[in-house]
């Protein structure tokens, strides 16, 4: 791996590669939505094909209703016919007459006008059917001629023209039912690792479900590409090389996912280096996240392969390899729109490395507010709950927090959220939350902790924060937390308690209180431990002591992944809440309840996003959902 800047990166690809629209299709219209087209489109007929009617009335000759008016209207017999849509006219409207006509009616023959038939009243008594016109008719009035819209021979539309909706009706309109579009390009999809499982099987140990070819998949198609699925395929250099080089024979274009970095299992970049020429162009970009991306050509086909964290693909594939599908497909580049927004915390990052930093937008007291991500690049949520991106230079060594940034948007338009919560996260918040999106009452809920939250609502960055800190000093939930300008919203509380894979014997049929002093006195049992400052470790900490039991130092941040470390025997022991305990199959042991509370920012209280929210903490039908999680709610 020989890392160069990402400018550098795409001239070396771009060298390579022809970045022209692939030759042209045939395309029915079915088909043809988001194509690009490839040639010049003229009518081959006029639209409308003949003189028709706007309105229902009669087919007139203009000059015969010169003068009238309510007191002195224009007689005109009327003839024996009546012209609906899709029938020709079989009469010449003669001087002195006129003909029935329905909206979309061809014009008869002698008709220049057409009267509306409420500006006419109907004579039957008469020795033969008429009407009395009351306003005068000017020529051409109520008629739309041949070729008005479109003229046979008129540029219907022109190359390079992206086809919606409109432009579809338009040929369909000319009687056109296929187009000329670019070909999409075929762009083979390959994802690699003896880990990947491909979504809806049961996965095994160590296993994970391959979610990049998705994403990569959908992105392709996002791009104007058409992604070709070759599924996963396992760390074998064999099984790897008949892949691509079947995905080279009948593709466009090949991005792989996986292997290419530097550990022994990272196979793709070595066989990528022998499946012809010019082979590898970049293998490493001082990008942060996207180092091991590897860029290469194969006998003027383009390969990517991405690194295999999902975040890390999915930029890299926008910033390299989604260009190369829009320009082969036809389409334009694509700007990224961008908001100013603060940073309100500090970012650091690494010298020599552009950094992307993902956030989430929120409205401030000052305006938006960009809150970094504090997931990595493996995780999936990470670029789908994200709003968008700040880029850090490589010559920067973070960004301070107050910082005014540029924030690239990942969607074309982004709207606040009418709600922001920043805090500890809950499963019965997602409860109250559906309750506001059933009254379309947008809300964003991040998840940083309670003393993340506590900041956030200080910083007048939310309008809420979940907490559930215990005071120390007087055994209270959260209430030391409050000060001027805060109120506490009560919520809900739930159990915590000593959680255990239920065939441990050590730990059944006792209490919390022994199960902990059984664990701690025993090196061989370990324990999974929570994060400094929450709630959790409040507790645990003060049912050890100054005992530091073995586990003591692996620190995760949810009650989630305290539990799948027990279920999965990595640990042997912790403290989570009942509801997780069930999720995951474990035997639980209660300690004590935690209270859930809300900060609430007092000078955004009567907002009415707020306003809903407090009333659906009040809501009967939420709080019965809130108690089918947890045996006591706070009333």
């Amino acid at each position: 791996m020989q890392v160069v800047s990402e400018e550098e990166a795409r001239v070396r690809f771009a060298q390579h590669i022809d970045l022209s629209p692939l030759a042209s299709e045939h395309v029915p219209l079915s088909a043809a939505l988001g194509r690009v087209v490839a040639h010049d489109v003229p009518a081959p007929v006029d639209v409308p094909p003949f003189d028709r009617a706007n309105v229902d009335g009669f087919a007139i000759r203009s000059a015969d209703t010169l003068g009238a008016s309510v007191t002195a209207p224009r007689e005109l017999k009327l003839n024996h016919e009546v012209i609906f849509c899709g029938h020709a006219p079989k009469l010449e409207v003669q001087s002195g007459s006129a003909t029935s006509i329905a909206t979309g009616g061809v014009i008869p023959r002698g008709a220049d006008a057409v009267v509306m038939i409420e500006h006419t009243e109907l004579r039957e008594a008469r020795p033969t059917p008429a009407i009395d016109v009351r306003r005068p008719a000017r020529p051409g009035q109520f008629i739309s001629h041949a070729g008005s819209d479109i003229a046979r021979g008129e540029m219907v539309l022109r190359r390079k023209t992206v086809l919606s909706s409109r432009e579809i009706g338009m040929l369909a309109a000319c009687g056109i039912a296929h187009v000329e579009a670019v070909r999409r390009p075929r762009v083979a999809v390959l994802s690699t690792g003896d880990e990947l499982v491909e979504p809806g099987r049961t996965l095994g140990p160590a296993q994970l479900f391959d979610s990049n070819a998705a994403i990569i998949a959908a992105a392709i198609s996002e791009a104007g590409g058409e992604p070709i699925p070759f599924g996963a395929i396992p760390d074998d250099q064999t099984k790897l090389e008949r892949a691509m080089r079947e995905a080279l024979a009948t593709c466009d274009m090949i991005v792989i996912s996986g292997g290419t970095s530097k550990s022994a299992g990272d196979l793709s970049h070595r066989v990528v280096s022998r499946l012809g020429e010019p082979g590898i162009l970049v293998h490493g970009v001082a990008l942060k996240p996207g180092k091991p991306l590897c860029l290469a050509v194969i006998d003027g086909k383009p390969l990517a392969v991405l690194p295999g964290f999902p975040t890390s693909a999915i930029f890299t594939f926008h910033t390299f390899v989604a260009p190369v599908i829009r320009a082969r497909a036809g389409l334009s580049a694509l700007g990224s729109p961008t908001m100013e927004a603060e940073i309100p915390v500090p970012i650091p990052s690494e010298l020599g490395r552009k950094e992307f930093v993902l956030v989430t937008l929120i409205e401030g007291d000052n305006g938006p507010v960009a809150f970094p991500s504090l997931k990595g690049s493996g995780a999936i949520t990470s670029f789908s709950q994200s709003d968008g991106f700040v880029e850090v230079d490589a010559l920067a060594s973070g960004v301070a927090p107050g910082t005014r940034a540029p924030v690239t948007l990942l969607r074309p338009s982004t709207e606040l959220p009418a709600l922001v919560l920043i805090g500890s996260h809950d499963v019965a918040l997602d409860i109250v939350l559906g309750a506001l999106a059933g009254e379309g009452i947008s809300a964003r809920s991040l998840a940083v902790g309670s003393i993340g939250g506590v900041a956030a609502v200080e910083r007048g960055e939310c309008d809420l924060a979940p907490v559930h800190l215990l005071d120390p000093q007087t055994g209270v939930y959260n209430a030391h937390l409050l000060h001027e300008g805060l109120s506490l919203i009560k919520g809900w509380k739930r159990m915590q308690g000593f959680v255990y894979r239920t065939d441990d014997a050590r730990f059944a049929g006792t209490n919390a209180e022994r199960a902990v002093q059984a664990a701690a006195a025993d090196p061989s049992v370990i324990m999974v431990n929570r994060n400094a400052g929450s709630g959790t470790r409040l507790l645990i900490d003060r049912l050890l002591g100054n005992g530091r039991p073995a586990g003591y130092s692996n620190q995760p941040r949810s009650h989630n992944a305290v539990a799948a470390a027990v279920a999965q025997g990595r640990a042997d022991w912790g403290i989570a809440i009942e509801t997780v305990a069930r999720l995951y199959g474990l035997g639980f042991l209660p300690i004590a309840p935690e209270e859930y509370d809300f900060l609430l920012r007092e000078n955004r209280r009567e907002r009415p996003a707020v306003q809903a929210f407090l009333a659906a903490l009040r809501d009967e039908t939420v709080r019965e959902k809130i108690r089918a999680l947890y045996m006591s709610f706070a009333e």
